[in-house]
């Protein structure tokens, strides 16, 4: 859709990345960090300042204990620490339990790794699982679940009750939670992210992906991070190191330097998100579309089933060359294409301006 929105000069608003400038403490220190010669190999898990200061955040924000030297592997973003992570665990025959809508990623991740998928139902208005159906998922091959929450697609933030039951689950039938929480930051009417790691009985048994790229607006640097028990990070470091050896050293550089930022920036970070969020629903709303209000992350998946469009893929493909607006058809985030036939996604992580330009577009339709 990218690609499209250029060959339209159509506003972007289906890949999730921002339009807007990174925080200048961040581009400074990447900037240092190469005038100071930071530009040979790290550690292959993770220059020991960047695991430090992991380290400290998690122990600040979440009250997660880290072992720095066997718990963190620094990855080339959180699409590796994913691939690796389920490298490290899956073999041929296990089950993989994954939420739908998912980002489309984990199926081919998965596949990749040689394991079978099993999905679960997130339905719509409140994106929310049927606790029978996702017992139903769970067998003595099921190895692991993923959980992205804050969830992209939908926005949805899974709360403690929920969680406690992925916990049980896992537990139940010895199972690993791989978690993606790289949305941790963008929340909204009051929402608490939990981290399942934090769970009882989950310490061991959770591996956390996450990366720098939405929370501090550095998609294009490709550093991320998986937090897991030693054995399992034992694994998933052998694997990292044969798929990508390392991240990039200064840009690791620049990383701790985030790590440190004040608790201020992330609240900035969610009030700012969250208008730019009630503007593009007020667009939506405003345009025909049946929105779903997000609690996380910058996306809004959106109805148009008014439309009277013949599937998603028509609708989008009108969007990016009649009206120049891009979003992401809804069929791609199932494994059954009809399943999301309906459905269309926006990103909103924009500039004001930028939004400003889709809403006059939009409301052609």
């Amino acid at each position: 859709m990218t690609r499209l929105a250029a060959q339209h000069q159509a506003v972007n608003l289906a890949q999730g990345f921002p339009d807007f400038p990174a925080p200048q403490i961040l581009k400074d220190a990447a900037r240092d960090a190469i005038a100071a010669d930071v530009n040979q190999y790290a550690i292959t898990w993770g220059a020991k300042p960047f695991r430090d200061a992991i380290t400290a955040k998690y122990k600040r924000t979440y009250g997660i204990e880290l072992d720095p030297e066997r718990e963190i592997t620094v990855c080339c973003g959180s699409t590796e620490g994913m691939m690796a992570s389920l490298m490290a665990t899956l073999n041929p025959g296990d089950e993989v339990v994954i939420f739908e809508p998912h980002y489309e990623n984990y199926g081919p991740d998965t596949l990749l790794s040689g394991a079978e998928r099993k999905f679960v139902n997130l339905r719509p208005p409140d994106w929310r699982f049927d606790p029978q159906e996702l017992r139903r998922a769970f067998s003595n091959k099921t190895k692991a679940i993923i959980l992205c929450s804050p969830n992209n697609p939908t926005g949805r933030v899974f709360d403690r009750k929920e969680l406690e039951l992925i916990a049980q689950l896992c537990q139940e039938f010895d199972a690993l939670a791989i978690t993606d929480e790289i949305y941790e930051h963008i929340l909204y009417d009051g929402v608490e992210h939990i981290p399942i790691m934090s769970l009882p009985g989950m310490r061991e048994r959770t591996i956390l992906v996450n990366s720098l790229s939405k929370t501090y607006a550095v998609t294009g640097w490709r550093v991320g991070w998986v937090l897991a028990a030693p054995d399992l990070t034992d694994s998933i470091r052998k694997v990292h190191d044969f798929l990508t050896v390392g991240a990039a050293a200064p840009l690791q550089e620049a990383g701790t330097v985030a790590m440190n930022l004040p608790e201020e920036y992330y609240a900035n970070l969610a009030r700012d998100y969250g208008e730019r969020r009630d503007a593009m629903l007020q667009v939506l709303d405003e345009t025909g579309f049946k929105p779903v209000r997000p609690q996380g992350a910058y996306y809004i998946m959106a109805d148009i089933s008014g439309f009277g469009y013949a599937d998603d893929m028509a609708f989008a493909r009108h969007l990016i060359e009649d009206l120049k607006v891009a979003a992401v058809p809804g069929s791609s985030f199932f494994e059954n294409p009809a399943e999301g036939a309906h459905l269309i996604r926006f990103c909103f992580c924009k500039k004001y301006e930028t939004l400003k330009v889709a809403r006059e577009r939009l409301q052609k339709i």
